[in-house]
């Protein structure tokens, strides 16, 4: 038997639900790949075959050579949710948390979440955050230098990481 093949990457909201044949559930490490072996949620394998490594984002669609779209969903993770009084003091922590070059992901309410590291919610407590650690699914923020779906990891900004 011939091994399905995700040729390509479909950015969430660009695909119709109805053509999803599996989904695969993948931590956010997980989710940056150009070439590998995937298990989906059911058990059955594939291979992810891409032109470059590309950047998957909870509710994208892989296209299948065999016709459907398998789901892609961000696994469990832990993770810390990251929450301030007032706005100002939200861009003072997305700052710092930027300035570790932390993967960040911008919540519905407008808190932050990042994933768990005890050094850094230190650090936030004590300038001023609450800190909830939990398990959710992470999902950040394209880097300014991504293209969202279909996009490789670009790190070319500009600075040194002497900070």
């Amino acid at each position: 038997m011939t091994l399905r093949r995700a040729t390509e990457v479909l950015e969430a909201g660009t695909w119709s639900a109805a053509g999803t044949v599996a989904t695969v559930t993948l931590a956010f490490d997980d989710r940056h790949r150009r070439r590998v072996r995937l298990v989906d949620d059911s058990g059955e394998a594939f291979l992810l075959d891409l032109d470059d490594a590309t950047r998957m984002g909870d509710g994208d669609g892989l296209r299948l050579d065999t016709g459907g779209i398998v789901h892609v969903r961000a696994a469990d993770e832990d993770v810390l949710d990251i929450r301030c009084a007032d706005p100002r003091d939200t861009v003072r922590m997305a700052w710092h948390i930027g300035n570790r070059h932390l993967p960040t992901q911008i919540l519905d309410d407008g808190g932050l979440r990042i994933r768990a590291d005890h050094v850094i919610a230190q650090m936030l407590v004590r300038l001023g955050a609450e800190v909830e650690a939990k398990t959710a699914a992470f999902d950040p923020e394209p880097g300014a230098y991504d293209e969202g779906a279909g996009a490789g990891h670009g790190h070319g900004h500009g600075h040194s990481h002497d900070h």
